[in-house]
């Protein structure tokens, strides 16, 4: 067992977490102003050869869920190759850049389930450490999930065992000490991946958005999600004011509705164009596509976003780039800027996590917004 080889307490004797909670200086927001609901995870990370992937029938630049066939890759990465321990789930990254991004003590705030163990631990320390207020549900009997990440040529390939991430109950969400958090945010997202889990606990976010003119926003987050969890996408994408997506879950997302186009900017038209029931905003939906422009539409047009500049030696892997990105957005939306200025505050944050191992950033950013064009 994986959680073995770093001595995990019994639950009877789970630590109490002690983190310095001081406030740094920072900007007037408001506290809580951004909240996240997903699903936690260890990410495994690993230096792999292609030839790995193929094993285990994986492609690169892709997510998955584990399957049995899966299940040795997590032993096999801390016994063969060099491996790092790193705080993941896709909306726990993307909330953690926010914050790191804010530089405002508890400006985020973040909700998902955990086992009774070691790990779960490293990732409410780590959390709190950022300046996130985590509120985790407990699974005392499965152990917190884990996340295999297989870069080959710098490109990640995700491989989740969810573990305890898939425990979680809506009835959680809905304690007033953990729905207080939801009431006081103006901005909340949650990743596909959660679409998997609690589907309840979504619409209940999503609906309380749209009652209360909040922004409610989602990421597609991988191909397997529009073409396996149609249905549970279809549910929310009504609620949805921003969508999020790259180049390959757009592709699959008009493969799932029958759109026959491969066109990026006409399936951006059309997941727009959807039913909305929150009509005093019409959707917005981004779409970034690697190394070529983001694609934003809105208002019924698309225009083309480039990225910052980098440089192929300065990757060092693509863990967390898609997540950063949304961070860095989210952290300008809550400061009040255009939807076109927080594309900057996008490509910014991914632009330093994707010369880093994972979803890792330094003490603080130096984001300087452009001119307003």
């Amino acid at each position: 067992c994986v959680q073995e080889k770093m001595a995990a307490n019994p639950p009877e004797k789970r630590p109490k977490l002690q983190v310095d909670t001081s406030p740094p200086e920072a900007p007037d927001i408001p506290e809580g102003v951004i909240y996240g609901m997903g699903n936690p995870l260890l990410d495994i990370s690993a230096d792999v050869p292609p030839e790995y992937l193929e094993k285990y029938g994986l492609k690169s630049n892709d997510a998955v869920l584990a399957e049995p066939k899966h299940l040795p890759i997590y032993q096999e990465l801390v016994e063969k190759y060099e491996v790092e321990y790193i705080a993941g789930g896709a909306t726990q990254n993307t909330i953690r850049v926010a914050q790191w991004m804010l530089q405002r003590q508890f400006a985020t705030s973040y909700i998902g389930c955990v086992g009774m163990d070691e790990f779960g631990l490293q990732l409410e320390k780590q959390a709190t450490k950022d300046g996130v207020k985590v509120r985790y549900l407990v699974d005392e009997k499965e152990p917190t999930g884990t996340c295999g990440v297989l870069i080959t040529e710098k490109v990640r390939s995700l491989v989740a065992n969810l573990g305890a991430a898939n425990c979680y109950k809506t009835e959680h969400l809905l304690k007033p000490e953990n729905w207080v958090l939801v009431e006081k945010a103006k901005y909340c997202y949650i990743s596909g991946f959660f679409l998997t889990v609690s589907i309840d606990s979504i619409l209940a976010v999503a609906k309380h958005c749209a009652e209360t003119n909040k922004h409610f926003m989602m990421n597609i987050s991988a191909p397997f999600i529009p073409l396996a969890f149609k249905e549970q996408l279809l549910s929310v994408i009504p609620y949805i004011d921003i969508l999020f997506g790259n180049e390959n879950e757009a592709e699959a997302f008009s493969k799932a509705k029958e759109y026959d186009t491969k066109d990026m900017k006409a399936i951006a038209l059309k997941v727009a164009a959807l039913p909305k029931v929150n009509k005093s905003r019409q959707r917005v939906v981004i779409f970034t596509q690697g190394p070529g422009p983001v694609l934003l539409c809105k208002d019924d047009k698309v225009t083309e976003h480039p990225i910052l500049p980098i440089k192929e030696e300065e990757i060092l892997d693509t863990n967390g780039a898609g997540d950063a990105w949304v961070g860095g957005f989210l952290s300008q939306l809550a400061l009040g800027c255009s939807v076109e200025e927080c594309l900057h505050g996008g490509n910014y944050a991914a632009n330093v996590i994707i010369k880093r191992s994972g979803c890792t950033f330094p003490p603080k950013p130096d984001f300087k917004a452009p001119p307003s064009e």
